[in-house]
Order: structure tokens, then sequence, then C-alpha cells
């Protein structure tokens, strides 16, 4: 596969639009996965359990559908650019704020309202994508996009491991308040990123359809009784495919978080590593799921949206033994590798797969919202392994998530397989594909 061949195929302003929305996404992710690899220095700076603890990764992931609400809505009404803008602006603010926290329920409000500016991102930056690069390479960009959670985790993998050197040479006994640091350290990336979006052009699309509406009295007048029909119409169809595409995101965010959000914790803690190591590891694992990302979001384009998910989302089954049970950290993080090789590869094919299903009209809501309110549906899924590996196996963690791997695998695959495809469809059109 020819990496640079889609690059190719885009003009300047398409590549300048892309990488705004990518960059965008990788920093609300960079500073998400800050959390997952210090939640040991926060509930040692509170005096808290890791099941409490894991109720931050909770509230950030459940207020995401109320952002997805909002910000989408803006960007229906007045375009995807400024509301991707403000969008980063909340971000960057609640996460600075995050830093700060006096207390445990300070900080849990922090990590909610975080939560909600992160979930406004993807929908509108998703959309501005896809709405204005070309057809025959929206499944590449698509992997590619999705990956900017990835490249956001493995920043923060980095970024922890680099910080925890530093904090055990300097402060050999540790240091409880470090993740406050690491916070901070998390909005460096903000300032090109703004920048970027502050010149990114708006999507053509959305465009044309603002210069062809009809002024309010101009429109032509059709019987109550015709709109009602035509609306509930409508509810009923669009209806059915929300619903779908809600428990469609509920499976592949028990998914991805089931294997992601407690790995740390579970190397740190079943395998006893040092927080350099864990960081070195989680990287091979972002690195596995980067490329994922890249081949499986390419190979829908010939094998089409729904085939390409099944597969990826099975072959992941297998690679459980190496991920979860083996011993040392080079087969770790093979294991790893793997392992995220697959998840993401499976996601890579989400932005694309959600904007072809979409109703033109609220593309910049319906998928994201549907994207939120899974993830909602699946945000306990750290507080549940953390819970059910002290309750059930002393502590270990690798168990829960075996498990879990293996029936929401099962699950993507057979939601997914059930589901509709809308595989090329014209995102410029006024109607939905079938």
């Amino acid at each position: 596969m020819n990496l640079l061949q889609p690059f190719r195929a885009l003009s300047g302003r398409q590549r300048h639009v892309f990488l705004a929305c990518f960059l965008a996404w990788s920093l609300d992710a960079f500073d998400f996965f800050l959390l997952t690899f210090c939640l040991d220095s926060v509930r040692a700076t509170f005096h808290l359990s890791l099941a409490v603890v894991a109720e931050a990764l909770f509230w950030t992931l459940a207020m995401r559908p109320v952002g997805a609400l909002l910000f989408g809505t803006l960007a229906e009404r007045y375009g995807r650019r400024p509301a991707l803008l403000l969008n980063i602006v909340f971000s960057c603010l609640f996460g600075l704020a995050s830093a700060f926290a006096a207390s445990w329920p300070v900080f849990l409000f922090f990590r909610a309202a975080y939560g909600m500016a992160m979930g406004g991102e993807w929908g509108v930056g998703a959309a501005l994508v896809m709405e204005t690069l070309p057809t025959k390479v929206r499944g590449f960009f698509s992997g590619l996009l999705q990956e900017g959670y990835v490249i956001g985790n493995l920043l923060a993998a980095a970024v922890a491991g680099l910080f925890g050197l530093a904090i055990a040479h300097l402060h050999p006994a540790g240091f409880a308040g470090s993740w406050r640091m690491l916070f901070l350290i998390g909005l460096l990336p903000a300032p090109p990123v703004l920048y970027l979006i502050k010149r990114t052009d708006e999507s053509p699309i959305w465009e044309s359809r603002r210069q062809s509406r009809l002024p309010r009295g101009a429109r032509p007048r059709e019987p109550i009784l015709d709109r009602v029909r035509q609306g509930a119409r409508l509810g009923v169809r669009f209806g059915g495919m929300f619903l779908f595409l809600t428990l469609l995101m509920f499976a592949f965010n028990s998914f991805s978080h089931g294997s992601q959000d407690l790995y740390p914790e579970y190397l740190r803690h079943d395998k006893r590593m040092s927080l350099p190591l864990v960081s070195v590891v989680a990287m091979a694992g972002s690195l596995g799921a980067l490329l994922g990302g890249l081949v499986y979001g390419t190979l829908s384009e010939r094998l089409g949206r729904r085939k390409t998910i099944v597969v990826a989302a099975l072959l992941a089954i297998p690679v459980i033994p190496l991920w979860a049970w083996s011993h040392t950290a080079a087969v770790l993080a093979a294991g790893g590798f793997l392992m995220q090789f697959m998840v993401q590869g499976a996601w890579g094919v989400i932005p694309v797969h959600l904007n072809e299903l979409a109703p033109p009209a609220v593309r910049a809501v319906f998928p994201g919202v549907a994207y939120q309110l899974g993830n909602l549906l699946a945000s306990r899924n750290g507080v549940f392994q953390a819970e059910i590996a002290a309750h059930f196996y002393q502590g270990r963690l690798a168990p829960v998530m075996a498990w879990t791997v293996l029936l929401v695998g099962c699950l993507v695959a057979v939601v997914t397989w059930l589901g509709p495809e809308a595989k090329g469809a014209d995102l410029s059109s006024v109607e939905v594909a079938e």
C-alpha cells in the first residue's frame, strides 16, 4: 500500500482541513489518556481506591453525548469550523482547570466538563473531513482520522514515561502531586491546533446548503397534515438507524475502552512494571493501533465497511492470551501491538461508515450523538472492570480484561453484520443511502 498516494489525491486546502481535524482529535485524546497513566498519583493525592478514581473516566465518557449534541447543533447552524474552534477552546480550559482541582469533587466536576467538550469534537471534525475529502479516499482517511485518538494515546504514554523517569530521578520516593504537572503539559499542543483550525476552510457541502436555503417567507407552504406525515416517516426511518448506530457504538466503545483504559494499571499492578516500562508497552499498542486503522480503513474500500469491521473484531480474540497472559515486557508489547491493530483497525472504518449512513441535514449531530450515547452506555466499563477484579480475582485485571475482549469482540462482529452499509454514498445528496 502506497501511503503517499491518498495524500496526492488531495488539494492543499483538503490536506489542511484533514490535518486540523486530525490534530484536534489527537489533542483531546492526549488529555484523556494522560489520566489513565496517573490514576495511582491521583488516588494517592485524594486518598481513594482505584474503583473510585475510575469514576473520573466514567464521568468524562458520560458527558460526551451532551457535548456531541451541543456542538453538533452549533455546527449545523453556524458551520463546522467555528463549532470545532469553540470546542477545542472549551476542552483546553477544562483540562487546565483539572490541574488545579483542590478536592476530589472539584476534580470530578472538571473532568465531566472536559468530557462534554471532548464529546463534541469527533462528530464535528468527522463531518468536516468527510464532506471535504474525495469519495475514493474516504476509507484511508477515515482510518487515519480515527487514529488521531491513538496518536493522543501514544503521546500520553511517551510523556508519562519521560515524566515518570524525571520524577524518579528528582523524587526517588515518588511525588503524589505529579499528575497536576502532566495536565499542564497536556496543554502545550493546543496553540498550534487552534491556529490550524482558525485557518481551516468551511465544509463545501455545508456552505452549499447554507447558500441554497430559501428565506423563511419564500418557502412554499405545505398542508399541515402532509408535513406531519413526512415528519413521521422520517422519524421512523432515522429513528431506527439512530438506535442501531447507538447500539453499534456501545459495542465499539466497550471494545476500545475495555482493552485500553485500565491496561496501564494492569501492567503496573498485575505485572509490577515501572511507569517508564508501562509507557513503552503502551506505545507498542498505540503503534499497532495506528497501523491497524490505516490498513483496515483502506481495506474497507475493497471489502466493504461491514465485512472489514467483522474481520478485525474477530481476529482480536486469538490475540487475548498473548495480550493478557504473557509474562515478559517484550511479549506483552507484541500482544498489545496485535490487539490494538485489530481493535483500532475495526475503529478505523467508523468515521466513514457512520457519516455515510447519516442523514445529510444533521451529519454533524447524528453520528456524533450516536457515537457518544454508545460511549455513555459503555462509560462505566472501567469501573465495572476494577470492581469485578477486586471482588472475584483479588484485584487482578487480566481475567476481567480477557473476558471483556472475548465477549465484546463477538458483539461488535454480530451487530455490524446485521446492520446496513452505504459505502460510497454521495455525502452532498439530500437523501440517505439505503
